[in-house]
């Protein structure tokens, strides 16, 4: 993904996409690494009061470990994307993978507050943001008619993690201390490195075929020439390398592709998942809280989080499916929208809830649509950007997301405190998400449809802008770079076929003018081939 090719000093050709076979270990690793990346942070949670007696701390204080491993993760989007552009997927995962291991490991010797947001904080959540993003870029390169199932298989992760980490670690907790708890999670983390290693790009096993297809070819069009075999390997090789000097390199990819804001639907898609992640976090934050306030036990409170997790596994599976039917996934952008509808209606409708029995309906309904809006998300905007430009645009969509990540929660944090209700909280909460839901559908619907119905504008130059002009040459520059290499061990067959049959028609003229005409032998291989060497030059050049 991304990487210059070392020997033509240019991007490889797209690949068309398996939907299967390695694939499925590379979905494999993508649900690892999605679980780590969303459910680790939330799992550290569970050390926090230890935290708190050993460094005399307030669990505000304790609180900012989970939040800058969140930051981290979303705020490094770009730096992520320029990364897998000039280097590739795996080698950034291993790096990612070894560093949110060493984060974990060395916040196991702090002594102090500010040593854990340096280790377990910035250093692991680097890391896990290493990994994420290479992740679903190569998901989405292994995957196209089964997307939508691959993207919410992958994205069952979070909620099956965060089930298993937070018991494991209240386990290691009372085993071994948060400090061998630490060591043992940084261990853990690791796993990330072998889910790296599996992301095989998938263009260098196209190249090895198409290498070994093209030397037999020229072997086999070498053999009828007998003794001249080797001079006219040579001489191919020696055609190669003149044509690869003379070829001009191409332009290689942007380290982060700001283009992709040129396209609208990326704009609609952006300015709605900023408005979304406002309200979309609040509820499941303050719903033990809320449920406490409300006379319920702690233990039947803790439980509603369980719910929602246990509804997420298999909702988001089975949104993917839905997604991936024919008849639905020209229309994914509006799924995702109603998805983000139910969800914002689901915490306006359960602002009122006084009961346990409430509480319970309520974790079910935002269980379902939490996990369709978890299923979708990347799958459209892969659908809207493509897989060429993804790796920039998520890392662009994740910045965006940073700022409201740390505008939203802690807003509705803030207004707890001041109002001291709950209600008013789960109604902002879902206005917002609601008001991201109809945004994405009406502006979809009104910029997107209006646009299709337009005939296309005439190729001009001059009246054209910038940015569809780059895109219409990144077009054609693709479209060419994939015929060049479908066609390659065709076209280095024909080559080695018109300098075998110049030298033999050489070797027949030189014989003529000695007064001998064609050998015997000379001849019988230009008569096996039904022509003489004139013939054959003359066929192969029309």
């Amino acid at each position: 993904m991304g990487r210059p090719d070392p020997e033509e000093g240019q991007l490889p050709a797209p690949v068309k996409p398996p939907d299967g076979g390695w694939g499925w270990i590379v979905l494999l690793g993508c649900f690892v690494i999605t679980g780590f990346s969303y459910a680790f942070p939330k799992a550290v949670s569970v050390y926090f009061k230890e935290l708190m007696k050993d460094f005399h701390v307030g669990y505000s204080d304790t609180a900012w470990i989970s939040s800058i491993m969140l930051a981290m993760l979303y705020g490094t989007g770009p730096v992520c994307s320029i990364m897998v552009n000039q280097f590739g997927c795996r080698p950034v995962m291993l790096i990612g993978g070894l560093l949110a291991s060493a984060g974990m490991i060395l916040a196991s010797f702090t002594t102090n507050i500010i040593e854990l947001y340096l280790t377990a904080g910035v250093l692991t959540g680097l890391g896990m943001a290493l990994n994420f993003q290479p992740s679903l870029i190569m998901l989405g390169t292994y995957f196209d008619k089964r997307r939508p199932l691959a993207n919410g298989l992958a994205a069952a992760g979070s909620p099956v993690f965060l089930s298993s980490l937070s018991p494991l670690g209240q386990v290691l907790l009372e085993k071994f201390g948060w400090r061998g708890g630490f060591l043992i999670m940084g261990g853990l983390l690791l796993n990330c490195c072998t889910c790296g290693a599996v992301m095989r790009p998938l263009d260098m096993g196209m190249k090895r075929k198409m290498g070994k297809a093209q030397d037999k070819y020229e072997a086999k069009e070498m053999l009828p020439i007998g003794g001249k075999s080797e001079e006219g390997i040579s001489t191919t090789d020696g055609t190669k390398k003149g044509k690869k000097a003379k070829k001009k390199p191409k332009k290689g990819k942007k380290l982060l592709d700001f283009s992709i804001f040129s396209n609208r639907g990326f704009i609609i898609y952006t300015i709605s998942k900023f408005i979304l992640v406002l309200g979309l976090f609040v509820p499941p934050i303050l719903l033990v809280n809320y449920a406490k306030d409300t006379g319920v036990p702690d233990t039947e409170a803790a439980f509603l989080l369980s719910i929602i997790g246990f509804i997420d596994i298999f909702a988001r599976p089975a949104c993917g499916m839905v997604a991936g039917l024919k008849w639905v996934r020209p229309h994914v952008a509006y799924l995702f929208s109603f998805s983000m509808l139910f969800n914002g209606l689901t915490d306006i409708c359960s602002a009122r809830a006084s009961n346990y029995t409430g509480l319970v309906i309520f974790c079910v309904f935002f269980g379902i649509s939490y996990g369709m809006v978890g299923a979708l998300q990347f799958e459209v905007l892969m659908a809207i950007v493509g897989s060429q430009k993804f790796s920039s645009a998520i890392g662009l969509v994740l910045l965006i997301e940073a700022f409201a990540v740390l505008i939203g929660p802690p807003s509705a944090g803030r207004l707890v405190d001041a109002l001291k209700n709950y209600e008013v909280i789960f109604y902002l909460a879902g206005s917002e998400v609601v008001l991201s839901a109809l945004f994405l559908g009406v502006a979809s619907y009104c910029c997107l449809n209006r646009g299709k119905k337009e005939p296309p504008p005439e190729n001009n130059p001059t009246a054209g802008g910038g940015s569809d002009t780059e895109e219409a040459e990144s077009d054609v520059q693709e479209a060419e770079e994939h015929s060049s290499d479908n066609h390659q061990p065709a076209h280095s067959t024909d080559n080695a076929v018109v300098v075998a049959n110049e030298e033999a028609n050489h070797v027949a003229e030189e014989q003529r003018g000695e007064g001998g005409g064609c050998p015997a032998g000379d001849r019988e291989v230009l008569a096996r081939d039904g022509c003489n060497a004139d013939q054959m030059v003359e066929r192969d050049s029309f």
